[in-house]
């Protein structure tokens, strides 16, 4: 029912008389059945009523006027109680009951339920109430709806939380802002609406950089109160018609609507000045906030609000990257589209890989400096690509990195060197672990698993880590490498001296090799050379009892001068090139290993012994990947979005896309 009322309910026009109440809604109720049911719904709060259509006439529960805060002697009709309803509702009873269809009638009648706003003291008075109004329509399909019982109850407490419950669903709560998922929408929409005007808006992404050092010193209630204060001084600046959301902790998404390209660049300066020119006022003090700005133009550069964050993320990271705090606009080139789609490309191929076991190893020894007799042997990873030959696999490495996939890279390659030391009794390995393995708790019991599984060739293991890996102030990091000398591992850095070496964490670490940087093992005899800088990390290492390795030797030269510093062990060409090759194979009876200088080369190895049967190894399962492939195919779905924008230029998605 509402306002309009009178005009569309006439009944000698539209309903002839009905059959009697009784045939219709069923035999009378007994009265003392009748006293029992008002009395339940007074105890819920709820009001009865009959509404019969024909004459428009409402009968009441005794508690009605209670529960709808009103007399009811002035609501007795249809058409009096929609004086009584707020103007601004969607719909009422009227509107439900005579606009349902009516072909289809029950003899238990056609239930409604609908809610609305009801004003106690008419439509002129602020007062009101949500009330819910549910119930049964009984009629004919010749005449329509001929009585309507029912029950009203106020839902007012209701409502307020369901209000609160749909703000929470799509603002966020400490800055009264869209979230993230309503941003979407209201970007996607923007979007839509600059296309079809032929006009043009962009988005922007700001970040607190110091949010994490802000949660660190004073706690996260201060670092709220910076958020909330940054939030508050971005609607000063905004134009109206634009639109800000708490994007994620850190980060603010803006939506400017007609905004041109020539504009963008002020309105970034804008918002810049706003934060940066004063001091934050917090409960613990003053604090100075900065931030960084990634911005993109649409719809030209984006058509859809997934591939604009996207645009927008990566413009942000480049003004991360900035000395101090700045912004960076994003401009699409072909460069940065072929990066995309290498990128898509190789993370496909490291999950075909994984699928498919196509993973392999090949072996570089380590030998001794003296007299070339080998210590142990690099185990590197190679694939097998689409035409069955094998090629390294380091371009794979950044791609697995960015996508969390190279746990997985990692526990293969565990794998496959047990399997490999299980075989070859004589042999002694070393396996290369990722900065995310070595510090990701989850994946370290993982590995520490695989090794327990056969202690008898841990012994025969060495684990290098990187030395930003394992000279970086992180107690998990330590404890893991404890854990691994303690399952019979050997410890090794790689690339050391190539970061910020610390002689406190080396000392307190259970380290028993440490390989030189390759980039280090050059120009030792020259004046202003490496020479001086390797022979102190020498001394250093063998003064903790540790033994060194120098990397990438090529000429002979460079080997005798890392034996004449002192270098234990050498690994490069010179030495020994890597070969799939399993070097054990014809020499198993021997007590030691001589290594040729000049072995064959990788691709000759590869067409001789393409159909030889691969070592065996526990392979990763699909249900171990579906984690890891739904972040892939999400990411690949993004690329696409991003780099197939030109139609005729740009792939097909089933050219790099995975299969479930």
């Amino acid at each position: 029912m509402d306002g309009t009322l009178d005009n569309r309910f006439t009944l000698d026009e539209q309903i002839s008389p009905p059959p009697s109440a009784p045939d219709i809604a069923g035999p009378a109720p007994d009265p003392m059945e009748l006293d029992a049911i008002l009395r339940a719904h007074a105890a819920a709060g709820s009001a009865a009523y009959c509404w019969n259509v024909i004459d428009d006439t409402i009968s009441w529960s005794g508690n009605a006027g209670e529960v709808l805060q009103c007399d009811v002697s002035v609501i007795t009709t249809g058409r009096k109680f929609a004086d009584f309803l707020d103007s601004s509702n969607v719909t009422s009873r009227y509107d439900t009951v005579m606009g349902a269809s009516h072909r289809e009638t029950r003899v238990d009648g056609i239930p409604f339920e609908i809610e609305y706003r009801f004003r106690p003291k008419g439509r002129q008075n602020q007062q009101s109430l949500w009330v819910e109004d549910c119930g049964r329509w009984y009629g004919t399909a010749e005449t329509g709806p001929a009585l309507v019982y029912g029950t009203l109850r106020v839902i007012e407490n209701r409502h307020i939380h369901d209000q609160e419950m749909n703000f929470l669903a799509s603002s966020d709560d400490l800055t009264g802002m869209m979230n993230r998922a309503r941003m979407l929408k209201a970007l996607d929409e923007a979007i839509a609406h600059a296309r079809g005007e032929k006009t043009s808006c962009a988005f922007v992404l700001l970040a607190v950089n110091n949010l994490d050092v802000m949660n660190d010193t004073y706690g996260y209630e201060v670092a709220d109160e910076v958020i909330a204060a940054i939030a508050e001084r971005l609607r000063k600046v905004m134009r109206i018609g634009d639109a800000i959301a708490r994007y994620s902790r850190a980060k603010f998404g803006i939506i400017l609507n007609g905004c041109r390209p020539d504009e963008l660049a002020p309105a970034l300066e804008r918002f810049m000045r706003a934060i940066r020119d004063n001091v934050i006022e917090t409960s613990l003090g003053p604090i100075w906030a900065l931030i960084s700005i990634g911005a993109v133009n649409l719809p030209a550069t984006a058509d859809t609000a997934p591939t604009a964050a996207a645009c927008a993320e990566e413009a942000l990271s480049e003004a991360l990257q900035l000395p101090g705090d700045g912004y960076s606009l994003y401009e699409s080139s072909e460069q940065k589209t072929a990066e995309r789609l290498l990128n898509a490309r190789c993370a496909t191929e490291i999950v075909s890989c994984l699928r498919g076991d196509r993973f392999k190893l090949a072996f570089q020894p380590v030998c001794e400096a003296k007299d070339g007799k080998p210590f142990f042997h690099e185990a590197l990873l190679r694939m097998q690509d689409s035409t069955g030959e094998l090629v390294t696999a380091g371009h794979l490495v950044p791609v697995a990195e960015k996508l969390g996939l190279i746990r997985l890279i990692d526990r293969a390659v565990v794998q496959l060197a047990l399997s490999t030391l299980a075989r070859h009794p004589l042999a002694t390995l070393s396996i290369n672990l990722s900065a995310t393995t070595v510090r990701d708790p989850r994946w370290n019991a993982q590995i520490l698993d695989a090794l327990a599984s056969a202690p008898e060739l841990s012994s025969r293991l060495f684990v290098e880590v990187t030395e930003t890996a394992a000279l970086a102030d992180c107690p998990g990091t330590r404890a893991f490498l404890k854990d691994l000398q303690n399952a019979g591992c050997r410890i090794a850095i790689d690339d050391f001296g190539a970061g910020l070496t610390s002689y406190r964490n080396l000392k307190e670490l259970p380290v028993s090799v440490i390989k030189l940087d390759g980039s280090l093992c050059r120009k030792l005899s020259e004046a202003g050379g490496n020479g001086v800088y390797v022979r102190s990390m020498v001394e250093l290492a063998h003064a903790l009892g540790m033994k060194v390795v120098g990397e990438w030797v090529e000429s002979q030269e460079e080997a005798e001068a890392l034996a004449e510093i002192g270098v234990d062990f050498l690994q490069g060409n010179l030495v020994g090139e890597p070969s799939i090759i399993e070097p054990w194979e014809k020499s198993e009876g021997e007590e030691s290993l001589q290594f040729e200088v000049a072995p064959e080369t990788e691709t000759e190895i590869a067409a001789e012994t393409e159909t030889e049967p691969r070592p065996e190894a526990a392979a990763v399962t699909d249900a171990e990947l579906d984690h890891q492939l739904q972040e892939l195919k999400a990411l690949l779905q993004n690329l696409h979005s991003s780099f197939g924008r030109n139609d005729e230029a740009a792939e097909e998605p089933g050219d790099y896309a995975i299969a479930s």
